[in-house]
């Protein structure tokens, strides 16, 4: 599940220095798209992007990514309130520009495919930070961790259908769990971006697609209410 997202710069600038109002924020996501809405929002978290790079989760002022943005205060703190929804709005973001799903004909190739799109996300030194900086939000915080769940829900709901073709194609059981075969593709990767300095190349990807297939294959993924 991963993403490579493109910005737009900044917007227009507003007065940086204007004091936050005392409003409720919106729900990200809920305000009219299109225009001077999605010029400032696309501004806002690539800023956001930035600074979770650069600081981590700790580090992040909606005072200091509104100078980044070069946008009001003001209007950072009436629509996103607080880190917590900012982070979630950059998640559902990321999830929206994920690249569609390959489908190359068989679940090899598709598993292949989901794999080292994976990787070539977690080995940039941009993606990979920003990945281990929201993993980082999303164990102290449960809104963050809430996100990201949604985030990686949305991406493996968008690879499962090649695990359900395959399993029409005869190449598995057919009570495979097709949510846990994408969820085995991705797993071994994180964990070695996370708790390794072992390099995150295209045959780590190789790998995990080839293992995640055979125990597919194999029945290890079978539902067991099925």
């Amino acid at each position: 599940m991963a993403v490579e997202p493109s910005r737009p710069g900044p917007s227009t600038p507003e007065s940086p220095t204007s004091e936050p109002a005392r409003t409720e924020p919106s729900t990200p996501g809920t305000v009219r798209p299109g225009g001077r809405t999605a010029r400032v929002r696309a501004a806002v978290l690539r800023a956001a992007e930035d600074a979770l790079v650069e600081r981590g989760f700790s580090g992040l002022d909606l005072g200091d990514i509104a100078q980044r943005a070069e946008v009001g205060r003001t209007t950072v703190y009436r629509r996103w309130g607080g880190t917590t929804a900012l982070v979630a709005d950059l998640l559902a973001d990321m999830a929206e520009q994920s690249l569609p799903r390959t489908d190359t004909g068989s679940l090899a190739g598709d598993l292949r495919a989901n794999a080292r799109l994976v990787r070539r996300t977690l080995a940039d030194p941009r993606q990979g930070a920003l990945f281990r900086a929201v993993i980082v939000a999303a164990t102290c915080d449960p809104d963050a961790a809430e996100a990201l769940r949604h985030f990686y829900r949305r991406r493996v709901e968008e690879w499962a259908p090649c695990v359900t073709a395959a399993v029409e194609r005869g190449e598995l059981p057919p009570d495979t769990d097709e949510f846990e075969v994408v969820r085995a593709v991705s797993a071994p990767l994180y964990y070695r971006m996370l708790t390794t300095a072992e390099p995150l190349d295209e045959a780590a990807a190789d790998r995990a697609a080839e293992a995640a297939a055979e125990a597919a294959r194999a029945g290890a993924y079978r539902r067991r209410d099925a």
